[in-house]
């Protein structure tokens, strides 16, 4: 019955801080609306994942992490390097692919995949 996911939500302290460095960073349309639409490519997945609430994999006071396919890890960290945005986790390379994190306005943990 389920055909994807219609969208994620959240509050922020800083909408207008939050925009611009989702824009900027991770390079996304942002519209008026403060949002945008990620259209699916073909062999993309979306995961939905469970967690307990003890799991350290993203900070315990996080009940949410977003995760983000990139094309390539490589380009990304050379442009968040050109932006001098920071890892907070060193890169990681497992079975279901690589991984890098980084920390948005807010200080969620937002994590990077290339699979």
């Amino acid at each position: 019955m389920i055909k994807g996911f219609g969208g994620i939500f959240w509050r922020t302290g800083n909408l207008e801080a939050t925009k611009k460095w989702y824009s900027g960073v991770l390079q996304l349309d942002i519209g008026g609306w403060n949002g945008t639409v990620i259209r699916p490519q073909a062999g993309n997945e979306t995961a939905f994942s469970f967690f307990t609430g003890d799991d350290g994999y993203f900070p315990l006071g996080q009940q949410v992490m977003l995760n983000f396919e990139v094309d390539s890890l490589n380009e990304m960290m050379g442009h968040l390097e050109h932006l001098g945005v920071p890892l907070a986790r060193e890169r990681q390379t497992g079975e279901y692919g690589t991984f890098i994190w980084i920390e948005d306005p807010d200080g969620w943990l937002v994590e990077l995949w290339e699979k």
